[in-house]
């Protein structure tokens, strides 16, 4: 039994023979949805396209790649390793920084150790002076020196070693330390003679300070405020600076080496150096804006006694006991003058300036072509003379102008 919905409409008749193509259309199976399904059927034939690509049985044994993994790893491993090897090498040769952080300037090349500086530079020069200076230590001060004999003697100031006591020591550069004992001192002319307790010391060489010029370059060495083994450059300033200092009623007389170098408290004693590396001077004053010693400080302004004073004194105190005193025979007025030069108050008979024709009331005004300005200048060039040296004097006597030749000799005393 049929109902409307189910039942099949009648098809119409095959189309006869010879009809049109689209005649059959409602007969096509395509179009008719209870035709029977259709099937298409390819049969095989040649092909021209490339062959397909082969499926992997899946239930076929699978090869293992756990051999070919670990070979891999092991072969990314030492070439990462090798890789950074030489990176590093060539980074560090190129000058790139080899740390992890920002690289600031230029790599440069490292200077060459102290040890292998060229002895005519200043760290050759320091290097070779610094073993022979001390820092001498005396109850309540410390001032410098430096050693003069294989012995031990060593050259400092007067006003190092006044007050010196058994408990006077020295310390070297190294470090180490020995007692001292004063030889003796000559306060006019600050120099003292103390010796060290220790054999085999290496002295310095010693240089010619009548030989020296403005604007040679010098090095000053010392403990400046107990800072030891202190190495300052500059260069002479002038030569013959006349100074006049002291204290505690005790007056000294400088024809000084004067230096830029810094030179403070606690240099006093220590060797002005030239640059072959030979002392040319003991570092002695400075001049100072402060208002007291304690607040004096370096301004530039340094004075070293001339060596070639420094070293006869030195020798005079060790062989003798204390130095002979450089005189002229004649005293001086103190103070200004009206006239440049210095006023004779008066002259010794028989003294070097009397028979060399000077009176008193002579203004001398020149000595071996230096300029006099005062008393002072005639009082510290004369100490820096040896006994028996021949100067060369010009002196006025009213208006007129006259020259002498003055042999100095050492005082009696």
């Amino acid at each position: 039994m049929t109902d409307g919905w189910n039942a099949r409409p009648p098809q119409p008749p095959p189309p006869p023979p010879g009809s049109p193509w689209w005649s059959d259309a409602l007969a096509d199976p395509w179009r008719d949805p209870y035709a029977p399904t259709a099937v298409v059927v390819e049969t095989p034939g040649a092909t021209t396209g490339p062959p397909p690509e082969p499926v992997t049985d899946p239930d076929a044994p699978r090869r293992s790649y756990g051999p070919i993994l670990a070979i891999c790893l092991v072969t990314a491993l030492l070439a990462g390793g090798l890789g950074g090897t030489l990176g590093y090498v060539f980074a560090v040769r190129g000058g790139v920084a080899t740390g992890g952080g920002t690289q600031l300037g230029a790599t440069a090349q490292d200077p060459p150790a102290a040890a292998n500086r060229a002895p005519d530079s200043l760290a050759g020069i320091a290097a070779k002076v610094l073993p022979s200076v001390v820092t001498v230590r005396v109850t309540g001060a410390i001032g410098s020196g430096f050693v003069v004999s294989t012995d031990g003697y060593v050259i400092t100031n007067d006003h190092v070693v006044e007050g010196a006591d058994d408990t006077m020591s020295v310390a070297f550069s190294d470090g180490s330390t020995a007692k001292a004992e004063l030889v003796g001192r000559d306060p006019e002319s600050d120099v003292a003679v103390i010796k060290v307790a220790k054999t085999g010391l290496t002295p310095v060489a010693i240089g010619n300070s009548d030989a020296i010029a403005v604007g040679d370059p010098v090095l000053a060495f010392g403990s400046p405020l107990a800072l030891r083994n202190t190495v300052t450059y500059g260069i002479v300033s002038a030569l013959d600076r006349t100074i006049e200092a002291g204290d505690a009623g005790q007056t000294r007389y400088y024809a000084a080496i004067q230096t830029d170098a810094a030179v403070n408290q606690g240099n006093s004693g220590g060797p002005l150096v030239n640059a072959a590396g030979q002392v040319i001077g003991v570092n002695s004053v400075i001049r100072s804006v402060g208002g007291n010693e304690t607040e004096a400080g370096n301004i530039g302004l340094a004075f070293a006694i001339p060596i070639n004073q420094a070293r006869r004194v030195a020798g005079d105190i060790i062989d003798h006991g204390k130095a002979r005193r450089t005189v002229i025979g004649a005293t001086v007025v103190e103070g200004g003058n009206s006239t440049s030069g210095a006023r004779l108050r008066s002259v010794e008979p028989a003294g070097p300036a009397a028979t060399a024709g000077l009176k008193a009331n002579d203004v001398v005004t020149k000595i071996d072509g230096h300029v006099l300005e005062d008393g002072t200048d005639l009082v510290a060039l004369v100490r820096k003379y040896a006994p028996g040296a021949t100067v060369s004097v010009e002196y006025r006597r009213g208006t007129k102008t006259q020259t002498a030749s003055v042999t100095l000799v050492a005082d009696s005393n």
